[in-house]
């Protein structure tokens, strides 16, 4: 059988190809010379499977694309008390290299403008680290999303370097601010070269998709950030991660999202997949003309919109039955899915609502996949209370998808891997031993 997503990226990458609008980043030399006709897409699923159609192994710099990430190594390395103190996290409605400052504190407004990456760069390591540490620390943080080591375009550096003055001047007025607390000109270096690493768009797909995967590469395993800043620095991306033009892709795609100079555009959907597109033509906002219109297919053709209304999903109490003979009837609540807090909550309302006869009841979780935390807590209540009320509570639980399960005071449930065993089980005495 022909491969079915590659043939459906393939299609996509035609759809866009004809528009030559735009043009690559002319305030760069080494940028200006791109290639326009570069065009690649690629997929990354949180299980570690990636797809690639077009130039997708071809290489370029990360520009923008490293603000994310580094804001998530800075995060990790200081807290988010420091860096918050330092960056705000409120869309500034302007260009990316504005000089956005919160009026009062001289705080950048966000990490993805060019003041904030900047502030964000002085961030990464440790705090008595010197410059070539926080190179070296934003370079590993880097590879480790990517999954492979990685590496600057010398020529690309020097050239944005040759070039920096606005970034210089803005370096400048963070410090006379105290928000840079060091030499403004190194600092700008080490931003520079953090900006001037070379990736492909297979490498930007896998980085999108450990962001989706709560932080976990997904093609390595190893576990960069936590969930925690992974949550963090989405929630920056999805409204600052366009620049000026964050309503319009917030509406139209609805994905949290990062671009950058070099044609680049991610992508990243929790806990779904990563994207990436490559093309160096740029729009007025500095963002890939052909890559957002990839964006648009790829967001309305797989329903890809962070807020789409979801279909509604089958019952979470997929029966509600009873097994067994008196006195050794159970009455079987059987889950089913995936169980979040308002799956949780019918659960909860099923048992309030109904007054079971039976003793013995099991509440099922072999058709479940999976149980959020605040669920969990949910259904453990649940045990608590029957058993507090006179039942023998049972989780008929063979893949363990609710771990340690200690309902708390005054509860007792048994574990057991199918509901028959709730009915074969000695009954307990009022201790919670059996009888």
């Amino acid at each position: 059988m022909r491969p079915i997503i590659p043939d459906y990226l393939a299609e996509v990458l035609g759809e866009v190809e004809p528009d030559v609008s735009g043009a690559p980043a002319a305030y760069i030399p080494e940028l200006a010379g791109a290639d326009p006709e570069r065009l690649g897409v690629a997929l990354a699923t949180v299980d570690g499977q990636v797809y690639g159609v077009g130039d997708v192994d071809v290489p370029f710099t990360i520009q923008s694309i490293s603000k994310p990430f580094a804001y998530a190594l800075a995060l990790a390395d200081r807290g988010f008390a420091p860096v918050l103190a330092k960056v705000g996290v409120e869309p500034s409605g302007e260009a990316f290299n504005e000089i956005s400052l919160e009026h009062g504190t001289g705080r950048p407004l966000n990490p993805m403008i060019n003041a904030g990456a900047i502030t964000t760069h002085s961030l990464t390591a440790a705090a008595d680290s010197g410059p070539a540490e926080r190179v070296e620390r934003v370079i590993e943080g880097l590879s480790a999303f990517a999954g492979r080591p990685l590496a600057v375009d010398e020529k690309v550096c020097a050239s944005e370097l040759a070039h920096a003055h606005r970034n210089l001047a803005i370096a400048h007025m963070l410090r006379s601010h105290d928000v840079l607390t060091q030499d403004p000109a190194v600092t700008v270096e080490g931003y520079t070269r953090q900006c001037a690493l070379l990736v492909t768009t297979r490498d930007l797909a896998v980085m999108a998709a450990t962001l989706a995967n709560r932080g976990v590469n997904p093609v390595t395993g190893e576990q960069v950030v936590t969930e925690k800043v992974v949550r963090q620095v989405l929630s920056v991306m999805f409204s600052c991660g366009m620049y000026d033009a964050a309503g319009d892709w917030i509406t139209q795609v609805g994905i949290p999202a990062k671009s950058g100079v070099a044609g680049g555009l991610i992508g990243s959907l929790p806990g779904r997949i990563g994207i990436a597109t490559f093309s160096p033509r740029l729009d007025h906002h500095g963002n890939s003309v052909r890559g957002v219109s990839l964006f648009e297919r790829l967001s309305s053709d797989m329903g890809l919109h962070l807020m789409g209304v979801p279909p509604t999903a089958r019952a979470v109490l997929r029966s509600h039955h009873t097994t067994g003979t008196p006195p050794h009837a159970v009455r079987v609540l059987d889950l089913q899915g995936g169980i979040g807090f308002a799956e949780a909550e019918r659960v909860v309302r099923e048992v309030q609502n109904t007054t079971p006869a039976e003793n013995r009841i099991a509440i099922d979780l072999t058709r479940v996949h999976s149980i959020d935390d605040v669920a969990r807590r949910m259904i453990l209540e649940i045990t608590r209370r029957l058993t507090l009320d006179g039942h023998d509570v049972y989780l008929v639980d063979p893949e363990t998808t609710l771990p340690d399960p200690d309902p708390g005071d005054g509860g007792h449930v048994t574990v057991v891997r199918e509901t028959g065993e709730a009915v074969t089980a000695p009954a307990r005495d009022t201790d919670g031993a059996p009888s």
